[in-house]
């Protein structure tokens, strides 16, 4: 890289005279930069297509509705940033969704 000599500029690219394009000092000599970037293979992401895996976590927690003690559960921020997120649960027995606030 080269730098003008006047204001420091990193130079890029002259003017037609040879003079900085940023403060039009006139410099002598060549200009040699190069860029090179490696590229690398992206890796496959492997994606769940069938609906019939579930792979959300399970919690001990006891429904509602038919008072079984294993839940599907998953969380949210339904209220301000400044207050704690919502925690849902879904029963694995009856499907019966319900919310926990904390």
């Amino acid at each position: 890289m080269e730098f003008c000599p006047k204001c420091g500029a990193v130079v890029m690219q002259k003017g037609t005279n040879g003079e900085c394009l940023r403060c039009g000092f006139i410099i002598k000599g060549k200009v040699n930069l190069s860029i090179s970037e490696k590229i690398e293979e992206k890796k496959e992401i492997a994606v769940i297509k069938d609906n019939t895996l579930d792979v959300r976590p399970i919690t001990d927690e006891k429904c509602m509705k038919c008072s079984h003690g294993k839940c599907y559960f998953w969380t949210r921020q339904t209220r301000g940033s400044d207050e704690a997120e919502t925690r849902f649960f879904e029963c694995v027995k009856c499907n019966h969704t319900f919310k926990q606030y904390r």
